[in-house]
């Protein structure tokens, strides 16, 4: 078996984001592995005739504000598994998870599935299987849904 050193984690700060991190740290906990907490902050792109400096900084507003968010998931998470930290990259979500677990080297993705179905799944596809399909990586999908109504 592969030895996994380097687990990165996407995470969207929504609903279950705490249920994904305790998973992935029970992961981690298991294999002996560090663990990164990703967030993907895709670009705002301004209209033509909009004025590109409020795109700017509402752009720094909101890159501040996940900031905030992964410190406290960090340090919420550094008290039951010290081995973690978090990083907040811009671009497509799928492009940068991929891009960023080549070039890290990281040995295994977790990632939480939204359980899209028809049409929503077919109109805008999935992240986790766009990963899944181009990750240089194992891919653990974990579906907080699991056992509930929706």
């Amino acid at each position: 078996m592969q030895n996994v050193q380097k687990i990165i984690v996407s995470v969207d700060f929504y609903t279950h984001t705490q249920n994904l991190a305790k998973f992935a740290m029970d992961v981690a906990n298991k294999l002996g592995g560090k663990l990164i907490f990703v967030h993907v902050m895709e670009v705002i792109l301004p209209f033509p005739d909009d004025n590109p400096e409020s795109y700017k900084l509402l752009d720094e507003k909101i890159f501040a504000s996940l900031e905030d968010k992964m410190e406290n998931l960090v340090e919420k998470s550094r008290r039951i598994f010290p081995e973690c930290e978090g990083v907040i990259l811009k671009g497509d979500v799928t492009d940068s998870i991929v891009s960023y677990a080549k070039e890290n080297q990281i040995d295994l993705i977790v990632m939480g599935t939204h359980g899209a179905k028809g049409i929503e799944k077919i109109l805008l596809g999935s992240v986790a299987e766009r990963v899944l399909k181009r990750a240089s990586c194992p891919v653990l999908m974990f579906n907080p849904y699991k056992g509930k109504i929706q």
